[in-house]
């Protein structure tokens, strides 16, 4: 790999500045000072520093986000505020996206990467990736509702859901759990069920549970770990 293409894809620095650090003698390889942009490099075994500090080669990212209300699922948008504005600047050009949706008022757990073969698998009705959700409704929800929803609700278009899971937590509350992913899906159901939507929040994303001490708007680097128990 080209070291100016390395250091472009793990460091927010745009490709003309990176030149420029080279050129400047501030990028060593192994401890070298690198001889052009064009370099050629082992990203999986040579040492690359700028300025003294290693840069660590990380073809991909996984970012965890506690998304807010008022922000968008997408990379871009003209008049809306989008999720990938919360990301800190050092993960810019790093051509990120959100996997998967939360529309612009439902809060809570989302996954950002640049992997889409990732992305893919964690929402592929393949994988069987489970969501929950904490809801608030307009009305109180019922055991028929549990009911429904464990057998299928049918919503727009006629479509027949999978069966979910749904736990009655207070009078005006529950938590639901699906493993499909329909646009708007579990305001669909509770409308077919002649109820609300008035809060959702996702609180897990497979085995992942949104952490406690991830406040709304912050996002950090998902652990191994993590990343492994969303398939869990």
């Amino acid at each position: 790999m080209r070291l100016d293409k390395m250091l472009s894809e793990c460091t927010s620095e745009s490709r003309s500045a990176i030149k420029k650090l080279i050129r400047q003698g501030r990028v060593t390889v192994n401890g070298v000072r690198a001889a052009s942009p064009e370099q050629k490099i082992d990203e999986t075994r040579d040492e690359v520093a700028v300025d003294g500090g290693i840069v660590p080669y990380k073809p991909f990212i996984y970012l965890i986000l506690n998304k807010p209300e008022g922000y968008v699922s997408a990379t871009e948008d003209k008049s809306e505020r989008t999720v990938l504005e919360l990301v800190p600047d050092e993960y810019k050009g790093r051509q990120l996206f959100p996997a998967g949706r939360l529309d612009k008022y439902t809060t809570g757990l989302m996954i950002i990467t640049n992997d889409g073969r990732f992305a893919h698998e964690a929402l592929s009705p393949k994988s069987h990736v489970k969501k929950t959700y904490i809801v608030g409704l307009s009305e109180p929800p019922t055991e028929d509702d549990v009911r429904a929803f464990r057998e299928g609700v049918y919503i727009e278009g006629g479509y027949l859901t999978k069966s979910a899971e749904l736990e009655i937590t207070g009078d005006y509350e529950a938590r639901v759990t699906i493993s499909e992913g329909r646009y708007h899906q579990i305001k669909k159901m509770f409308g077919a069920r002649g109820n609300r939507v008035v809060k959702l929040k996702r609180i897990s994303f497979g085995g992942l549970k949104l952490p406690d001490d991830l406040s709304e708007g912050e996002v950090r680097e998902l652990t191994a770990e993590e990343k492994e128990r969303i398939f869990c």
